[in-house]
């Protein structure tokens, strides 16, 4: 029951337009570093992650900074990966199960510049790939070149295991940050001055979200 469930899951996000997708266990991210109420958690114990690819010929058109096409593009997967998780939710409760969508982009924490949940470290646990030294989750097949969202649930799911693969020898990232964030440890990376530069382009851009993408068009995934 468990796979059959997943694989129908699987299927309507495909039909609806994603490219990836994994189930997690949520007791495994630390819960002071989820910002919902602990009786969600308990209730909800499974994290579905979904991802979409990126359209290659917007983010190849990056080259220094964002760009209004990246911006647009990146507003309306947000708004799509949305109606994913709400049409996932909706058939989930048709199941009988409960279900809860976690917005694919949106900040409840200012002063820390997080979310509900890191839903690239939900998808790391759900098999979808790694966080690189760009501190983004780096798809063997899509490099960083993916948006995603969660889904919590109680639904009976198949759980998939995180992947052991790294970025290795691939330092494609380190030289073209316009911030000089990113270092030769994943751990190391610099999320003030990353934020910093999203600032900048924020402002002297007139975009309305916190974007770059120049990172993500150099991370293609491992060759």
């Amino acid at each position: 029951m468990n796979e059959e469930n997943k694989s129908k899951l699987r299927l309507l996000s495909q039909q609806w337009g994603a490219s990836l997708f994994g189930v997690a266990r949520l007791e495994e991210i630390p819960r002071d570093q989820i910002l919902l109420p602990a009786r969600i958690l308990d209730q909800l114990p499974l994290a579905l992650s979904i991802g979409f690819h990126l359209s290659d010929a917007v983010i190849e058109d990056i080259e220094n900074q964002p760009t209004p096409l990246y911006f647009h593009h990146y507003q309306r997967v947000n708004i799509l990966l949305d109606t994913i998780g709400l049409r996932i939710t909706s058939a989930i409760q048709e199941m009988g199960y409960q279900a809860l969508p976690v917005p694919a982009s949106q900040i409840v924490d200012w002063k820390n510049q997080k979310g509900h949940l890191s839903h690239k470290r939900v998808a790391r646990l759900a098999g979808l790939g790694w966080i690189g030294r760009n501190n983004l989750l780096v798809n063997n097949r899509f490099g960083s070149r993916i948006r995603l969202v969660t889904i919590l649930t109680n639904l009976p799911l198949e759980i998939d295991l995180p992947t052991t693969k790294d970025c290795g020898t691939c330092r494609a990232c380190l030289s073209v940050c316009p911030a000089g964030a990113i270092s030769e440890r994943v751990e190391d990376f610099d999320h003030l001055r990353c934020y910093e530069k999203l600032r900048t382009f924020s402002k002297t851009l007139h975009f309305s979200h916190h974007i770059c993408g120049v990172c993500v068009r150099a991370c293609q995934g491992p060759k």
